[in-house]
């Protein structure tokens, strides 16, 4: 009698439901830590539902009720052996440990998490970070870099980097200020203290904070409710306020104007004035 094979799970769940893309983080054993592979697919995926008229709004959540990602998993990563101290010459004169090629780890960044961290930043459907436990080092870059998060009043996040002798990456020293203003966020990085669901809320971090058992319910409200709404105005937002922050009031302005011409264009902008002259509801279709 053969012995029935042992199903396995993906390591991340993906599906495309009422207009919204969930992700799904599925290693719950390994904290929800991002594998080589995972970090790849997400990009992909989150590339795609930009061109998709069938995605309007993307969730990124994790299985389990402990962890919604404690960083990436470095054991999954190709080229982590090479990163460390004791890391082998790759061949012979190469340089000896603990040395290593210049730009060798700045590429892995480049080419890694930071990669992700745009990825988000730059669909053009608004991403909700669904954060149901600890999340740590590059977690909380990734749910810094969502455009809203939600959170079970059980969740922590932990600008964990300088407990290991590290700075923060994935573009965390980016976002973090950005958010808090520079005083707290070099609070929170220097001393890498947990930062609990409530504070978190008080000083910004995220938008709304639940009971553990109704998180999922308020996401898939907030993703249903951006998937029934104005898709490319909410993608030109977006890119407003994200350039905003970087921008001089002149430019900042030049772009506003441009941008409502352009969106002017689209059906859902002209649906919307039409309710308004009309005095009903708008139907929006997502162009």
């Amino acid at each position: 009698m053969s012995a029935t094979p042992e199903t396995t799970e993906p390591e991340l769940l993906h599906r495309v439901e009422n207009g919204v893309l969930w992700i799904t983080l599925n290693r719950p054993k390994a904290s929800n830590a991002i594998t080589w592979d995972q970090r790849e697919t997400i990009i992909t995926l989150l590339g795609e539902a930009s061109a998709n008229e069938a995605v309007r709004a993307v969730v990124l959540g994790a299985a389990g009720e402990k962890h919604f990602c404690t960083g990436m998993d470095l054991r999954s990563s190709p080229g982590t052996k090479s990163l460390l101290a004791d890391a082998a010459p790759a061949e012979e004169g190469a340089p000896q440990p603990p040395a290593r090629p210049t730009g060798y780890a700045s590429r892995m960044m480049k080419n890694g998490v930071l990669r992700l961290t745009t990825a988000v930043l730059e669909c053009e459907k608004p991403v909700i970070a669904a954060i149901n436990g600890t999340t740590a080092g590059y977690g909380m870059s990734l749910a810094l870099a969502c455009d809203l998060v939600i959170a079970a009043d059980t969740a922590r996040f932990i600008q964990i980097f300088t407990r290991r002798g590290l700075i923060p990456d994935g573009g965390s020293a980016y976002l973090l200020p950005r958010l808090v203003g520079p005083q707290k966020a070099k609070e929170l990085m220097f001393f890498g203290d947990d930062l609990p669901a409530a504070e978190a809320l008080r000083i910004g971090v995220v938008n709304k904070v639940v009971a553990a058992d109704e998180l999922a319910a308020t996401v898939k409200e907030w993703a249903e409710r951006l998937a029934t709404g104005p898709t490319r105005a909410l993608a030109i937002t977006k890119r407003l306020v994200n350039r905003s922050l970087d921008s001089d009031r002149a430019t900042a302005f030049g772009e506003e104007a441009d941008s409502v011409e352009l969106n002017m264009t689209t059906r859902d902008a002209n649906e919307g004035v039409a309710s308004l002259m009309e005095r009903r509801k708008p139907e929006y279709y997502g162009w």
